[in-house]
C-alpha cells in the first residue's frame, strides 16, 4: 500500500501570499520507488541553478519531513544530473559521452569522499581515450542499486578528476555488509573497489571542485536536514496541541515549540536567500562576488545544521522517552537525522568558514 502524500514544506515567507513558483510532483515515499520516479525528472526545474532551485529544495525538504532516507536517496541523483548538465553547458561537443548505456536520466550517485587509508587512481587508456579506475572509494551510498556514479579519483599528476562509471560494469565490486547503522538503514554507504573499471572523464582535471556549481549541491543536503527538523517540529506541535490546559507539561511543550519555530524561521530564510543567489548566479546575473559561493554554502549548511541539532535536542527534552520507544516513525526520524547530520563537522567547518572570510576580497558584513 502506498503512503499518502505528505504535507508540503514551504521555504517562502508565510506572508507572501499564493506561491507562484512551480510546485514539483512528489515521488513515492520509498527508496526504490523514488529512484524510479526520478527517470522522468529531466527538465531544468529539477536541476540546481535551473531557475526553480527553491522549488527543488522544497521538494527535498517535503520528502525529508516524511522520510529522511528517501530524501537522502534523491539528493545525490539530482546533484549528479546538475553536474552533468554543467559539464555539457555551452555546446554539444562538451557533453561527456557516458559509459555503457547510461544516460543523464539514469539513477546516479556522487562518490567524492576521501579516506586516509584508501585511494582511487585514474589512468588514461591508450586504446580508446577512456580512463580506468583502480583502488577503493569509501562511503558509496546505494552503490549496489544505482546504475551509475560520478566518482572523484586522483590523476597521475596529483590533480583530482571526475569520472562517470557504470556501476554494473566489469571491474566494479561493492562491499557487502558492514552497514549496521540504525539511522538511514535503507541507505548503506559502503566502500566500492574498482579494478581497472572503464570510466569517462567529466570535465577537465580539477573542474569538479572549481566549477561554480560545486557549492550549490551542498545546500541541497541542508534542505534535507531542514525537512528532517520540520518533521520533528510537527511531532512537537502535535503534542503541544493535545496536552491538557492548564498544565506544567503543556507550558514546557509550548516553550520548546516557540523556541524551535524561531530557529526554523532562521533556517528557512537562509535557504531561501541561498536559492535566490544560486539562480541569479546560474542565469549570468551574479548575485555572488567571486569566491562567495563557498561562503554562501558554508553559511547555509552551518546554520541549518545547527537548527537541526536544536530540533533534536528540544524535541527530546520536551517529549521525553515515550515517542522514542513507542513510535516507529519518530524513532526512525531521530535516528536518520542524527546520522545524516554527521556529514557536517561543526568545529572544522567553522574554522573553514573563518578562513574563507579572511581570504575574501570584500568585507563580509
Amino acid at each position: 500500500m502506498s503512503r499518502p502524500a505528505p504535507p508540503r514544506v514551504h521555504l517562502g515567507p508565510s506572508w507572501s501570499g499564493p506561491v507562484e513558483r512551480p510546485t514539483l510532483a512528489l515521488p513515492p515515499l520509498d527508496v526504490a520507488g523514488a529512484l524510479e520516479a526520478t527517470r522522468t525528472w529531466t527538465g531544468p526545474e529539477h536541476r540546481v541553478g535551473g531557475g526553480a532551485t527553491l522549488a527543488l529544495w522544497e521538494l527535498l525538504a517535503t520528502v525529508a519531513a516524511a522520510d529522511l532516507a528517501v530524501a537522502r536517496a534523491l539528493e545525490p541523483v539530482l546533484d549528479a544530473r546538475s553536474i552533468l548538465a554543467q559539464a555539457g553547458a555551452g555546446s554539444a561537443a562538451a557533453r561527456p559521452a557516458l559509459p555503457g548505456d547510461l544516460t543523464p536520466s539514469s539513477t546516479w550517485g556522487v562518490f567524492a569522499a576521501e579516506a586516509p587509508d584508501v585511494t582511487l587512481l585514474a589512468a588514461p587508456s591508450d586504446a580508446d581515450g577512456a580512463w580506468h579506475l583502480t583502488g577503493t572509494k569509501p562511503w558509496c551510498s546505494l552503490a549496489a542499486v544505482l546504475e551509475g556514479a560520478l566518482v572523484t579519483a586522483h590523476l597521475p599528476d596529483g590533480e583530482r578528476g571526475l569520472f562517470a562509471v557504470d556501476l554494473r560494469g566489469p571491474g566494479v565490486a561493492v562491499e557487502a555488509g558492514g552497514w549496521v547503522s540504525r539511522g538511514l538503514a535503507e541507505i548503506p554507504s559502503t566502500p566500492v573497489t574498482f579494478s581497472g573499471a572503464r570510466a569517462v572523464a567529466v570535465g577537465a582535471p580539477g573542474w569538479y571542485l572549481a566549477r561554480p556549481g560545486f557549492w550549490w549541491g551542498g545546500i541541497g543536503v541542508a534542505a534535507c536536514w531542514y525537512g528532517g527538523a520540520v518533521g520533528l517540529a510537527r511531532r512537537l506541535h502535535e503534542a503541544a496541541r493535545s496536552a491538557p490546559d492548564p498544565s506544567t507539561h503543556r507550558d514546557r511543550l509550548a516553550e520548546a515549540l516557540g523556541t524551535l519555530d524561531v530557529r526554523l524561521a532562521e533556517a528557512r530564510r537562509t535557504l531561501r536567500e541561498g536559492a535566490e543567489a544560486v539562480d541569479h548566479d546560474a542565469a549570468g546575473s551574479p548575485a555572488l562576488a567571486p569566491g562567495a559561493g563557498r561562503l554562501l554554502a558554508k553559511r547555509v549548511r552551518a546554520g541549518v545544521a545547527a537548527v537541526a541539532e536544536d530540533a533534536l535536542r528540544l524535541t527530546a527534552h520536551a517529549l521525553g522517552p515515550a515517542p522514542l520507544t513507542r513510535e516507529e516513525s519518530h524513532a526512525k526520524r531521530v535516528a536518520d537525522l542524527g546520522v545524516y547530520l554527521r556529514q557536517h563537522h561543526p568545529v572544522r567547518e567553522a574554522a573553514s568558514l573563518g578562513s574563507a572570510l579572511v581570504a575574501a576580497e570584500v568585507d563580509p558584513w
